[in-house]
């Protein structure tokens, strides 16, 4: 089922440009996993265990934050101005330090952008933690009868709530007609916030705020427009663009339109696909396989029509689970070629899932990889494939149908982000 939000048409609206950013990723990650860590100051870093001298600080929480803890600062640094607490029972001004889990977050961004890319068509995913939807095709700038508030603010509700839902994390949206201030509109309520900033309402939220703030300016750029007295995007909007181009280049006329909260860029997905994948969650643990392969089914059935309508083939199909607490487990089969064909899906996904018949299961998921998009590659069945008389034989590989006594011999493939 579609996770989109029923609107009227209204094609002559401007775009509606969703930034979606993780609040304190990693931390967040970590205090999913374990909820004991809310409310503590947590760092998230590599270089803090003793004898280390060299380390940095990836993510440091809100409450870390308060005590000067940034990220990529020097873990020594970080130490100095939070100690690490020894113990449960001294926990005054002292934060917990973790380290890196990549494997974790990643698995968690993987869930985040699942929702990501069920409820819009268009999706750039710029890092583990950030990504741009172009929302025109699912909501609208229309205000909401009776209301003195637009569709597109209950569409980013709607991508909070989902996030929060399927991944257990907390997520900051900003909406706006462009990416650049969309992206502005994501970082000006955080943790956890939604501001939306509507056609014809840009340039007046820009003005007040530094110039730090407008898209591409960093420290020294803003260390040299102070110098030229321009300390506000609303400077920077009604400076001489002349100037500003004969300071910074052709760079100096978009820093003056993006201030103006001008910025004509699509948003565009970042190279093609590695890999469609579908997951759902069970409202409860369950230990009902008939009802695991069921709900698995139905997602093989979406991840080969979304494969299908990108004009993609695979050669890998794979089945993930999730068992309490979050035990991942992933299996995979490779074929003999690149295919299109959602009856294999589904009965690869399925075979493969026999090998967790009394497993209980939070989470189900189907993944193809191995994508090729040159329509000519694809292998046909009839070489291979004998089912319903069409012809051939399969090959009989380890690889191709493992048995049940033959566990582990299958292809073996993480999911990624």
């Amino acid at each position: 089922m579609s996770g989109r939000l029923p609107v009227a048409d209204d094609s002559d609206d401007p775009r509606v440009v969703v930034h979606v950013d993780m609040d304190c990723f990693y931390a967040s990650c970590e205090r999913r996993r374990d909820p004991a860590l809310v409310g503590d100051p947590v760092v998230i870093g590599m270089g803090y265990e003793a004898g280390d001298t060299i380390g940095a600080v990836a993510t440091a929480s809100y409450e870390a934050r308060a005590y000067g803890v940034e990220s990529a600062m020097p873990i020594s640094q970080a130490l100095d101005l939070l100690p690490r607490r020894a113990t449960a029972d001294d926990p005054t001004d002292t934060g917990v330090y973790l380290p890196v889990d990549m494997e974790f977050y990643q698995s968690v961004a993987t869930e985040v952008k699942s929702v990501l890319h069920d409820l819009a068509e268009t999706v750039r995913e710029v890092s583990i933690d950030e990504a741009y939807l172009d929302a025109s095709d699912c909501t609208s700038w229309a205000r909401v009868e009776g209301e003195d508030r637009r569709l597109a603010e209950g569409f980013a509700r709607h991508v909070k709530t989902r996030i929060a839902r399927k991944a257990g994390v907390r997520a900051s949206v900003g909406v706006a007609p462009n990416m650049s201030a969309a992206k502005i509109a994501s970082d000006y309520d955080k943790p956890d916030g939604i501001v939306v900033v509507p056609p014809g309402e840009i340039s007046d939220f820009l003005a007040p705020l530094p110039v730090e703030a407008v898209h591409g300016v960093g420290p020294v750029t803003a260390s040299t427009l102070s110098e030229m007295g321009i300390e506000t995007a609303g400077d920077v909007a009604t400076a001489d663009p002349s100037t500003l181009r004969e300071r910074f280049g052709e760079r100096g006329r978009e820093l003056y339109d993006r201030a103006q909260g001008v910025d004509d860029r699509e948003v565009t997905p970042r190279g093609r696909p590695k890999s469609f994948s579908r997951e759902s969650a069970f409202a409860e643990t369950t230990d009902d396989h008939d009802r695991v392969q069921e709900r698995a089914s139905r997602l093989a059935a979406d991840v080969a029509k979304r494969a299908r309508s990108k004009g993609a083939l695979y050669r890998t199909i794979g089945v993930k689970i999730v068992e309490p607490p979050f035990e991942v487990s992933t299996r995979a089969r490779s074929l003999p070629g690149p295919v299109d064909d959602l009856d294999l899906v589904r009965e690869t996904a399925l075979d493969l899932l026999s090998e967790f018949v009394d497993a209980r299961v939070r989470k189900v998921g189907v993944r193809l990889s191995k994508l090729s998009f040159a329509a000519g590659e694809q292998a046909s069945l009839d070489g291979w494939d004998n089912r319903d008389g069409r012809g051939g034989e399969r090959p009989n590989t380890s690889e191709d149908r493992p048995s049940r006594t033959r566990r582990g011999q299958a292809s073996l493939e993480e999911f990624d982000g």
